[in-house]
């Protein structure tokens, strides 16, 4: 929550006057001859807060509304009084009713047509970025706003990855693409030129499953387009931290909790497996893992007791497994289980912890109809539609489902592909599919370390060419917040 500034004063007037001149008269160059970084500053590049343009990443989940809601008045009570008139802060999921713009490039024609004449900067930020503003607008002058500039922290992969599609296999290294936690900008001369492209020629890939990977690639164009700019200030060290002294932007110093985790028994957990990886994956799960279920249950094409295995009469296939997902749906509706308020459904060979998922889920009203995990995209740029990969674990609240079997909804075949069905059928529903990039649909080898560097990961998918229980170990033991709180409402029921 926002904390009321103290009243200090003839002090604040004399700094208020101060920074109404610093944010009206900011420039690029103390001379002409004055460098950044290697690049030339030009003498008469000055920039007003008024040129730029914030968007903010948001979500239309209420949790994700609130935080963006807070971001954006916060943005605005640093320029309070400051200014004639205020930067456009933006909630990206108000700006229209169409699924696909979270993937972005289908708003471009949007911000060129509504800001183009007006404005210098698009800068992009999501709800736990914090922005120092009088920071961010020094570093956008030093830029020249009538150029075409790609501005961010840059990002890059130590070996190609699937998530990637295996782009620049041979040096993976050398492409670059943003963190968007830091922040990332486009001057407005590169968004209309890219609004334009939009309009102009249907967008290629029918999948959008790494966002700011398919940007990069998209605004780079084979190398008729700028490369991503690495800009220092740019920062997603923790905010107050020693580190971030000249950060333009920062984050939380540690992911929030809303409430007390939500309790054990209040989640069933589903593991796909299938017979012939009884042996092979199930022992992963029951070595790390596991322990943190009070309800879970194995469900396969074979009962074996000694797991134990429950066959729901829905034949193994290689792929797909939506007859199997849609049968465990149901049999979380039935008496067969207990009545609990959240589902997590992962596959046999995903790593999760769920301690740290009991602490996301504290932000989440259990009432709603949430389903959370990783988002990926299918034709969002042709009215397509969001659904969750199911790989890193899919998460929906009792609603959620209630929801989803009353519509009727159902497999094409047993082997279609079971998250894109849930996509298509909440997506008709006109449920919000809510991402968390906790959730990763592949393992910690391919993912950028400057990204999960920054994150808590609640889970990773595949077991090919690493050691899973290694991995668990590694990234995904319990978090102190839950096991401090667990041993705090012990220690309080002792004592009653």
């Amino acid at each position: 929550m926002l904390s009321s500034s103290p009243h200090i004063g003839h002090k604040v007037a004399v700094c208020g006057i101060f920074l109404s001149f610093l944010f009206a008269s900011v420039v690029a160059a103390e001379s002409a001859d004055q460098n950044h970084g290697g690049m030339r500053v030009p003498h008469n590049n000055k920039l007003e807060l008024r040129e730029i343009v914030f968007v903010v990443q948001s979500q239309r989940n209420s949790f994700h509304v609130r935080q963006a809601e807070e971001r954006r008045a916060d943005l605005l009570k640093q320029v309070h009084g400051l200014t004639e008139k205020p930067p456009a802060v933006l909630l990206l999921h108000t700006l229209s009713d169409n699924e696909g713009d979270w993937s972005i490039l289908p708003l471009l024609p949007y911000l060129s047509r509504s800001f183009g004449k007006n404005s210098s900067w698009i800068v992009f930020l999501e709800e736990e970025t914090n922005v120092k503003m009088v920071t961010l607008l020094q570093v956008l002058a030093r830029f020249s706003k009538n150029k075409e500039w790609f501005l961010g922290k840059p990002l890059h992969d130590e070996e190609s990855t699937i998530i990637h599609h295996y782009a620049f296999a041979e040096n993976p290294s050398i492409f670059k693409y943003p963190d968007f936690a830091a922040a990332w900008a486009l001057s407005m001369p590169l968004v209309v030129r890219l609004a334009n492209k939009v309009r102009d020629e249907p967008l290629k890939s029918d999948f959008t499953i790494d966002l700011k990977h398919e940007i990069a690639l998209y605004i780079w164009d084979g190398g008729n387009g700028p490369h991503l700019t690495a800009v220092p200030e740019l920062c997603t060290e923790p905010e107050g931290s020693p580190n971030a002294q000249y950060c333009a932007t920062t984050l939380r110093k540690e992911p929030p909790l809303c409430e007390e985790p939500v309790k054990k028994e209040d989640i069933f957990v589903a593991v796909k497996t299938c017979r012939k990886f009884h042996s092979e994956r199930v022992p992963v799960i029951k070595k790390t893992w596991e322990k943190d279920a009070l309800f879970l249950e194995y469900y396969s094409d074979h009962a074996e007791p000694s797991i134990p295995t429950i066959n729901l009469g829905v034949p193994n296939t290689e792929r797909g497994h939506c007859g199997k997902t849609f049968a465990i749906l149901q049999r979380f509706l039935s008496s067969a289980v207990p009545d609990t308020k959240w589902l997590v459904i992962v596959d046999d060979d995903t790593l999760i912890s769920l301690p740290r998922l009991r602490v996301l889920l504290s932000c989440y009203e259990r009432s709603a109809p949430v389903c959370l995990g990783e988002r990926y995209g299918y034709g969002l740029s042709q009215g397509g539609y969001s659904y969750i990969t199911g790989g890193g674990g899919m998460v929906f609240s009792r609603e959620a489902v209630v929801r989803l079997l009353n519509s009727g909804c159902k497999c094409y075949s047993n082997d279609a592909p079971d998250d894109m069905v849930l996509g298509m059928c909440l997506n008709a529903l006109g449920l919000p599919i809510t991402h968390s990039p906790l959730f990763h649909q592949a393992r910690p080898e391919d993912y950028s370390k400057d990204l999960l560097a920054h994150q808590v990961p609640i889970s990773f998918h595949k077991h090919w060419n690493i050691d899973p229980v290694a991995v668990f170990n590694k990234w995904l033991r319990d978090d102190w917040r839950t096991n401090t709180s667990d041993e705090h409402n012990e220690k309080s029921k002792t004592e009653l």
